[in-house]
């Protein structure tokens, strides 16, 4: 027997919000999401994403491990 009652509300239309717009709607167990990040706007997913090397990471390595960049190589 499946007990009674101890399951929460299902809303089968739930909104999702992303600053202040109305982006998707879902099913849930709430009735409304307000959300900081989705894919529309992540820039992982927008293909705005940039690798930054601010501290020279990168060439730091490559100088500890006496290997050349491929930028040195062409």
């Amino acid at each position: 027997m499946i007990k009674k009652n101890i399951h929460p509300k299902w809303f089968v239309k739930t909104k999702v919000y992303c600053d202040g717009q109305s982006i998707m709607t879902i099913s849930s167990t709430k009735p409304e999401l307000h959300v900081d990040i989705w894919s529309g706007n992540h820039p992982f997913f927008t293909g705005s994403q940039k690798i930054i090397d601010t501290e020279g990471r990168v060439e730091r390595f490559l100088k500890k491990y006496n290997m050349e960049s491929e930028e040195t190589n062409n």
